[in-house]
């Protein structure tokens, strides 16, 4: 999918008229898409998250690989729902500011363990938002019981010991060893991270993942036990959803949800 048409990639700069467009480009397949350039599309995605309830304190961090080897991050001591395109800064893998105001989080820094290990991967997104942070606390992992968790299915890993603050190049040995070659890893005492090839899955499982802890915490605290979605069929749905017609048409509506919410 192309990021905008007269931006280019990686550009900190802002739609023409100072606001993402939101005017939907049609796909083959008949789902609309937004409309946005990286910068645009990492300020939605803090926007998204804020709402979602990832963004409760300092803790949480959003960052972009560029293809020159940069990545596009936010200022530390900024909360997610505040981040616009202007806010977006870009940093080098020694976190030494490029472009943009502020300083970034230090813990930005196990990020780049990620990146190193998977070359695949293009958006990182860590924070701590509420069901997970409380599923990280049980010692357990996260659960596929219901259709809405399939895209978890044998694609979220488990940190079983907190390995301590993530700001050294230990916990980014650690987390990046258990995360494999997975899309998401489940941090126990912690939260999670989602790694993907794009912004708009990276956003999407941080938004389903939050979900899916919320209705796995429910469900183990009214019945007790589980009842798994058939591996199978588990695999099918996993599959299905995360195809990326599904995956961008999902981030574009979040998109349009939060800026009719907080234009």
């Amino acid at each position: 999918m192309t990021d905008t048409a007269t931006t280019p990639p990686g550009s900190l700069q802002d739609s023409p008229h100072g606001n993402p467009s939101l005017s939907p480009s049609s796909s083959l397949d008949g789902l609309s898409y937004g409309h946005w350039s990286e910068a645009e599309k990492l300020a939605l995605s803090c926007r998204i998250l804020a709402k979602e309830g990832h963004s409760e304190t300092l803790a949480g961090q959003v960052t972009v690989r560029q293809p020159d080897g940069t990545f596009l991050t936010t200022p530390l001591a900024h909360a997610f729902g505040e981040i616009r395109a202007h806010s977006v800064m870009r940093i080098d893998d020694s976190l030494r500011v490029l472009e943009g105001r502020g300083v970034p989080n230090p813990a930005v820094r196990f990020h780049l363990w990620v990146y190193r290990r998977r070359p695949d991967v293009n958006c990182v997104i860590h924070t701590h938002p509420p069901y997970v942070s409380a599923l990280s606390m049980t010692g357990e992992p996260l659960q596929v019981a219901h259709m809405d968790a399939t895209p978890f299915f044998d694609d979220c890993a488990f940190l079983a010991e907190w390995p301590g603050l993530p700001i050294a190049d230990v916990e980014g040995e650690i987390i990046s060893a258990a995360l494999g070659q997975k899309r998401c890893v489940l941090l126990a005492n912690h939260g999670f991270l989602a790694a993907t090839p794009s912004i708009e899955e990276s956003l999407y499982l941080s938004v389903l993942i939050e979900r899916a802890a919320r209705n796995q915490l429910i469900a183990q605290s009214a019945y007790g036990r589980l009842k798994l979605v058939d591996p199978v069929l588990a695999k099918e749905s996993h599959d299905f959803l995360l195809q990326r017609s599904i995956v961008n048409a999902s981030f574009a509506m979040f998109a349009r949800q939060i800026t009719q919410e907080q234009p």
